[in-house]
């Protein structure tokens, strides 16, 4: 078996983070979009770490595989685990709101939706279009809302990261 360097291994680590990260707000992204899932203020801020954070990833990988000093790839993917970590802390105070274990921000409410241009559809639509709160889950799951699983997704790439960065990818392979 051949031995991969550890710019490969880089390499890949940092693109599988990217990768999974975008799958995690792609998924977001279809709920929104295809299943109508209209996401609150709150819901909006928790993919802010992976909207920078999928970028950050890709210049990690990038950094490996032109070889520039591994200190850039590796405070690139620093710089993506503290944002998993901010994440888990944005999504878990989401998850608190709507267990109302406290009080979520006042200003809470509809963020997007579509737009009627038609004037003659706009009353229908005030009456249809309930806004999202962000004290209040759209789907549960296994009993978790969207921002629960998020809690528990940001916190395993966060540990990913964390975990491989302290040796992990640094270890010979068999």
């Amino acid at each position: 078996m051949t031995e991969i360097s550890a710019d490969e291994r880089y390499l890949i680590f940092a693109l599988s983070i990217a990768f999974v990260m975008a799958a995690v707000v792609g998924t977001a992204l279809v709920f929104e979009h295809v299943f109508g899932y209209l996401p609150c203020y709150l819901c909006l801020l928790q993919r802010t770490p992976y909207y920078i954070g999928i970028p950050v990833a890709l210049v990690a990988a990038a950094a490996s595989w032109l070889r520039w000093p591994v200190l850039v790839t590796r405070l690139a993917l620093i710089a993506v685990g503290l944002l998993m970590a901010y994440g888990a802390v944005l999504s878990g105070y989401h998850a608190g709101v709507e267990w109302r274990w406290w009080e979520g921000p006042a200003d809470c409410g509809a963020t997007t939706g579509g737009v009627v241009t038609d004037a003659n559809n706009l009353l229908a639509a005030i009456e249809i279009v309930k806004p999202p709160s962000c004290d209040e889950a759209a789907l549960r799951v296994l009993g978790l809302s969207f921002a629960g699983w998020n809690v528990l997704v940001s916190v395993a790439l966060a540990l990913w990261v964390f975990v491989t960065l302290r040796g992990g990818v640094s270890q010979k392979s068999n």
